[in-house]
């Protein structure tokens, strides 16, 4: 248990049975009446996002959650099996929970597995990731860095929009979070 004024971000909370995460948090102390904290929650399970807020000092129940750093090591049917770097135990995550991060993982990727009470919550990758172009259009003469962008294929059999001048074979820097063309690696 902790009070509203022990918020920080990240701190996750157990609210009615549902893990929330707390993304952002202000405290406000109006003129008149009693001093609140008004907060952004997101899921950790769903993602949904949404306000709340508490009167000053209210107690919450906080969640424990465990991060580990773990190695991605390969697809087992519908679960992706991961490898604690500190105690080479393996663990199977379910490809919900993975969600499209699943478009960026490669094998023996370190990623990091956020847990609560044994079951897997979320899998959080780098920021930034390269891979391989395994199939695009080849560019034309005259393409050049300020022109448009064309789709391409990556090793993982995820499409990234890339400059027109970035061909079959090279090696591509992608942002995991939305899947943007970084640079060339």
């Amino acid at each position: 248990m902790a009070t509203t004024n022990d918020l920080k971000n990240g701190l996750v909370l157990n609210l009615d049975g549902d893990l929330w995460s707390v993304v952002e948090f202000q405290h406000v102390k109006p003129g008149k009446g009693g001093a609140f904290v008004r907060t952004t929650l997101k899921n950790v399970l769903t993602g949904k996002v949404v306000d709340k807020t508490f009167n000053a000092g209210t107690k919450v129940d906080t969640a424990t959650v465990d991060k580990r750093n773990m190695q991605y090591l390969y697809a087992d049917g519908e679960d992706f099996v991961f490898m604690d770097l500190d105690t080479y135990d393996q663990i199977h995550v379910p490809a919900g929970t993975v969600g499209d991060s699943a478009k960026y993982l490669l094998p023996e990727a370190e990623v990091t597995v956020a847990t609560h009470e044994g079951v897997p919550l979320y899998v959080e990758l780098p920021t930034s990731v390269v891979l391989e172009i395994t199939y695009t259009e080849p560019g034309l003469q005259g393409d050049r860095s300020t022109g448009g962008t064309k789709p391409a294929t990556v090793e993982t059999g995820a499409t990234v929009q890339v400059p027109l001048f970035v061909g079959t074979g090279e090696k591509v820097k992608v942002d995991t979070r939305d899947g943007r063309y970084l640079g060339r690696a």
